[in-house]
């Protein structure tokens, strides 16, 4: 069975605890012997088998005493290169457009267009003077 990003936390500790089984089985190890080389206690490999909860510390030294903890590398990648970070390395000195919050208003009218005087009450046409 494939893991998918669907299936509940259970199903996957479940399906993680069949796969630690069939590993050590292929290796003829019976439990005690399992958990011997991993330096854990048998009842928390029989949990990890069971599709139960165990730390992290005790899986670790299960899979490497099942030769499998360089199988993390492809589980957790130490990054995992996003397209749009590819694109900004081929296309070094592009600047992208950052996008700040709110925009003061201009300090000066713009001087590429008629120039307008400030406005006050009464300036308007047929207004009092």
């Amino acid at each position: 069975m494939r893991l998918e990003d669907l299936m509940t936390e259970s199903a996957v500790l479940a399906e993680l605890g069949g796969r630690l089984t069939r590993h050590r089985r292929e290796r003829n190890w019976t439990q005690a012997q399992a958990a011997t080389e991993a330096g854990i206690g048998q009842a928390t490999l029989q949990r990890a088998e069971r599709g139960e909860s165990v730390q992290m510390t005790s899986m670790i030294k299960l899979l490497r005493a099942l030769g499998l903890l360089g199988a993390l590398d492809a589980a957790v990648p130490e990054s995992i290169e996003l397209p749009i970070a590819r694109l900004e390395r081929e296309q070094p000195g592009v600047r992208r457009r950052v996008r700040h919050g709110r925009r003061e208003p201009p300090s000066q009218p713009p001087t590429d267009g008629p120039q307008r005087q400030s406005w006050r009450w009464g300036d308007e046409p047929g207004g009092a003077a």
